[in-house]
């Protein structure tokens, strides 16, 4: 009598434990050459949704993430919120604000609802003016985004500071205003307060 047929092996298995093994390693030795060969061999033998399950425990380690979302996005070209992820990694480890901003504007097109997409879009801007309009237009998209808010609140007082622009000064006072109203914190209110009464004292 033959015996009953073993179930067909999974073609993947969960890459966690290896991921483990290799962050361990570079942890300890700090070759981070070494562990960026490792990944980039590592992501092109697992599909998308295991390397992103694999990747959750390390989302503070750009050196880890990198070269996993690269494999990521480049196999699913329409995940917005991978290429978030992968700018994001890329703004942390100083890649540069051109490739930042290409992905972050890539995501955004491709889901507009995506915050992170719209932040790092704006973040990305180099030139200050520029960067308190696209911080100003992610504020009306997102009206209720309180970080975004105080970015904009931030970049438009830079703005009035470094060239004496009234309508900056205005800007960001409106928008400090915005959010002490809504403040819950003491010490969140009285860090807005305090700067509500310098900007306020500002002779433009």
């Amino acid at each position: 009598m033959s015996s009953p047929a073993s179930a067909s092996p999974s073609p993947f298995y969960d890459p966690s434990h290896e991921l483990a093994s290799y962050v361990d390693a570079y942890q300890r030795s700090g070759d981070v050459g070494v562990l960026l060969d490792q990944l980039k061999a590592l992501a092109k033998r697992f599909p998308p949704d295991l390397l992103k399950t694999a990747a959750q425990s390390y989302r503070e380690m750009p050196e880890v993430i990198i070269p996993l979302y690269e494999r990521i996005v480049a196999d699913v070209p329409t995940d917005a919120q991978a290429m978030v992820v992968l700018a994001n990694s890329y703004w942390l480890t100083g890649r540069g604000p051109d490739v930042v901003g290409q992905l972050a504007t890539r995501a955004r097109t491709i889901d507009p609802a995506n915050r992170g997409a719209w932040h790092l879009w704006a973040l990305s801007e180099g030139d200050l003016r520029k960067r308190v309009e696209r911080w100003h237009e992610v504020t009306r998209r997102f009206p209720a985004d309180q970080l975004a808010r105080a970015a904009l609140a931030d970049n438009a007082t830079s703005l009035a500071n470094d060239e004496a622009d009234p309508v900056a000064l205005k800007l960001a006072i409106a928008t400090y205003e915005s959010l002490l109203e809504e403040a819950t914190h003491t010490a969140q209110r009285i860090a807005i307060e305090q700067s509500l009464q310098t900007l306020r004292s500002w002779k433009l």
